[in-house]
Order: C-alpha cells, then sequence, then structure tokens
C-alpha cells in the first residue's frame, strides 16, 4: 500500500511537471495523521516522489474549510454546525455569526459490537481521548458535549461535506443548494440498510468501498443531527480541496493579505 501511494504521488509530480503547476498543496487528514509510521510514509514520498505532505490537524483542516466562507451566503441569523465525514473519520466545525465557535470533534465512522463508537482527540479544550471499546456510558457523555455545545447557538443548520453525505445527497435526486431534511435522510439511511453490500453495489450502483462505510457514516450523521437538534442540511459540494485551491490563488493574488 505503501509503495503505491508513492506510485501515485510520482504520477502527481509528472503531471505536476508536464502542466508546468506554479503551486500546489499536498495535505493529509486522519488516516495519515494516526497512522503509527505516517512521519516515515510522508517522508519517503518527500524522497521519492519529491512532493511534500502536510500532516495537518483538526485545527488547521476546519480553517481550510471555513476559507470557502461558505456562511457567508447563508442567513446570519442561523449558525452552522459543519459535518465533514469521509471514508474514517469525521470532523464537526460549530460556526456562529462568521466565527468558528468550537472544532476539533472526531468520530470515527465504525461501529463495535452494533454500537456506534466515537474518539474525540479535543472538543473545546477537553482533552478526552476515547478508546476502542470505551463504555457507552462514556459514548453518551461525549454525545452530550454536542449538545452541550449547539445548545445556545439555535436556529442551527447542517453543512455538509464528504464523499459520504455528497453520496446521500445524490441519492436522494436533490438539486444543487437545496436543503436536505433530517427525515429524508433517514428514510434513506432505512433503504440502505434494507440492502445487502452487494445489492448497494450492484442495485444501488455504489463503488465497493463507498457501500461499505455509507451505512455507518449515515448511522453516525443522523447521530450527530439527532443530538445537535437539527432538521435540515445544505450539502453545497465542497470541502477541503475546494478550499486549499482558494487559499493557492489568494496567496498568489494577494500575498500580502494572506494572513489578513
Amino acid at each position: 500500500k505503501i509503495q503505491k501511494l508513492i506510485d501515485v504521488m510520482k504520477a502527481f509530480q509528472n503531471l505536476i511537471k508536464v502542466n508546468e503547476v506554479v503551486d500546489y498543496r499536498a495535505c493529509a487528514t486522519s488516516a495519515m495523521r494516526d497512522a503509527a509510521n505516517g512521519k516515515e510514509v510522508v517522508e519517503r514520498i518527500r524522497k521519492e516522489a519529491g512532493i511534500q505532505i502536510e500532516l495537518i490537524d483538526g485545527k488547521t483542516e476546519a480553517d481550510i474549510l471555513y476559507s470557502n466562507h461558505i456562511t457567508q451566503h447563508l442567513d446570519k441569523d442561523h449558525s452552522y454546525l459543519y459535518i465533514d465525514i469521509g471514508g474514517g473519520s469525521t470532523e464537526l466545525t460549530l460556526f456562529s455569526e462568521g466565527k468558528t465557535i468550537a472544532s476539533g470533534v472526531r468520530l470515527e465512522a465504525q461501529e463495535l459490537d452494533g454500537r456506534l463508537v466515537i474518539h474525540n482527540y479535543g472538543h473545546g479544550g477537553s482533552g478526552i481521548t476515547m478508546s476502542w471499546g470505551c463504555s457507552l456510558a462514556v459514548t453518551r457523555i461525549l454525545l452530550g458535549r454536542i449538545e452541550e455545545t449547539t445548545k445556545n447557538h439555535k436556529p442551527l443548520l447542517a453543512i455538509g461535506s464528504g464523499g459520504n453525505i455528497n453520496k446521500l445527497f445524490k441519492l436522494s435526486g436533490k438539486k444543487l443548494n437545496k436543503m436536505i431534511s433530517t427525515e429524508k435522510l433517514k428514510s434513506l439511511y432505512a433503504l440502505l440498510e434494507s440492502y445487502t453490500y452487494e445489492e448497494r453495489v450492484k442495485v444501488l450502483g455504489l463503488k465497493t468501498d463507498r457501500a461499505d462505510v455509507i451505512i455507518p457514516a449515515s448511522k453516525i450523521l443522523l447521530t450527530v443531527l439527532k443530538k445537535a437538534g437539527i432538521e435540515n442540511m445544505i450539502v453545497p459540494q465542497t470541502g477541503l480541496a475546494d478550499g486549499i485551491i482558494l487559499q493557492l490563488y489568494r496567496n498568489r493574488k494577494w500575498p500580502e493579505k494572506l494572513n489578513q
């Protein structure tokens, strides 16, 4: 797997040369950040492929996501819970009045013994870390933190991003920039759960990796929406990559304003 990743990075390096790219930024998030050999892999890629990868933390990831300024086009009377669900983890960021209120809550998109299992690597400085097999009571404590953090920021809407949410949005038949309700997401979850893994691939046309993670990812999404008391979600279909591109553009066009 490491060698395949290096080969892919070499291919990107060739594309960078052929297209005479003037600037790029390569970021690795939760999977690489948590891997025991993550730094070793990053160094090998630097040496063998000539691409420097940044291991960014949750706060940096939230800052990049927010650089899209999605909320500036939305109702200022609302607060927004940004929910980014990837293949292995979920990042939550609370925005209110154009500012980041809380970030760094991370949920693992997996289940253990039929129970939602959550890791938290810092929520407003709480420093709680939950390991696999944590008690249901501890899990409830963390979910309670979501309720506590969002209770004074109502009305609250969700902004969803990531492959799993984008796929759910596509399955819903909704048009771009239209909200999807929690009730609709519940019906989609029930539909997905009614199919076997093979049927999700053959009947619904999901890719094999997506068909595997979309069930627990949907469960996490619905759990967060319920605990935060959110009835609707906006899916702008933008994410980390869009934020990175926007930052690179701004750095080239207005370098003096980069840190303002």
